[in-house]
């Protein structure tokens, strides 16, 4: 028989602290994923690829279109995605030594109340393995975007967004730790009040086009759509 972690925790904890325990479930997938993973693994790839990788924010960007004079975009992108399932796919996505990685996952995580120490967590391992398996890779840690409660679309995704400033000044320091690179998208995105700009989002996550613009213009103000 198969016990829970909780249900053991139970056994060594009074039940103050049993209520504290949380669930995790690591090999939880979106419907999406599979079919997806098995796509992105039957392309080409080159050690020229720029590759986008994250969640539904990454994958709805037409990269092609937004940046055309640059031929080696890759949109490796999934709906629901989460931190678990980019170290799941992360070696075929390094298989083909990439130039660049520019990572943006979380959003996912906090949503599904995966705590933030396990996200951060995560983005290390994924890091680690990175400059393991393909050391030539400039791997770029996006902060994560902030996101507009007013819209009432997504309720679980804003439950974080009073700590994101926090988590991306962590995952700054995490990827100074680790010497790969940050890029700080959250600060572009945001109006006076801290929230994602009502022209950035349709629902207070995702991006309109005007978004995904401002996304493109701070990646080349930075340097990193260079052919």
């Amino acid at each position: 028989m198969k016990l829970s972690s909780a249900f053991l925790l139970s056994l060594l904890f009074p039940c103050t602290l049993v209520s504290q325990v949380q669930e995790i479930d690591s090999v939880k997938r979106p419907a999406i994923y599979r079919a997806q993973v098995a796509l992105h693994h039957a392309f080409k790839k080159s050690n020229k690829d720029l590759v986008f990788l994250g969640n539904s924010i990454t994958f709805w960007a037409d990269w092609a279109e937004l940046v055309p004079h640059h031929k080696q975009l890759k949109n490796r992108g999934i709906p629901g995605d989460n931190s678990f399932g980019v170290l799941e796919r992360l070696d075929d996505i390094l298989s083909g030594k990439p130039r660049m990685v520019f990572l943006m996952i979380g959003i996912n995580d906090l949503a599904q109340g995966i705590p933030e120490n396990t996200l951060l967590d995560n983005i290390k391992r994924i890091t680690k393995r990175a400059k393991e398996m393909s050391p030539k890779t400039t791997l770029i840690i996006q902060s994560i975007l902030p996101t507009n409660k007013s819209f009432n679309a997504l309720n679980d995704h804003y439950n974080a967004q009073d700590r994101l400033l926090v988590i991306n000044e962590k995952l700054k320091s995490l990827a100074d730790d680790q010497h790969v690179q940050y890029l700080d998208l959250y600060a572009h995105f945001t109006n006076y009040e801290g929230l994602l700009k009502k022209e950035f989002t349709w629902d207070g996550v995702h991006l309109t086009l005007a978004g995904y613009r401002q996304w493109v213009q701070v990646l080349k103000e930075n340097g990193y759509l260079k052919k």
